[in-house]
């Protein structure tokens, strides 16, 4: 991401401003690190210091508008919901019938019995 004004970052000062006003977040602390070591944060992370800095009084309201359109900017991850259950193998009414009907003529048909087992065990 290239900036316009590369001296200016908001983030960071919005981060400096929480760890000031709230010396005591780990939160806020460990995103400040997390900040300085990668060079950006994710977009629950930006929520979160969205959030932290809401509660801060002197943080100008520019600033936090900044900070809102970078997290709107970010993309978001959508799953997409889970599929129907559907069983495993379905049953081949047609087949059976067939096989039935063989059956009730020559009921010692050997390949037939073959394939009446290969059908009532799924294979």
């Amino acid at each position: 991401m290239t900036r316009l004004k590369p001296n200016v970052d908001i983030v960071l000062d919005i981060l400096e401003a929480v760890i000031e006003a709230q010396p005591l977040s780990s939160f806020a602390k460990s995103i400040h690190h997390q900040y300085l070591e990668r060079g950006g944060l994710s977009k629950k992370q930006l929520e979160g210091l969205y959030n932290k800095a809401q509660k801060v009084k002197s943080i100008p309201p520019q600033k936090m508008a900044t900070l809102e359109a970078i997290i709107l900017r970010k993309h978001s991850k959508h799953r997409s919901a889970l599929p129907e259950n559907e069983p495993l193998y379905k049953k081949d009414e047609k087949s059976a019938r067939l096989i039935d009907a063989i059956l009730e003529k020559h009921p010692k048909h050997k390949m037939v019995l073959v394939f009446k087992t290969k059908l009532e065990r799924n294979e």
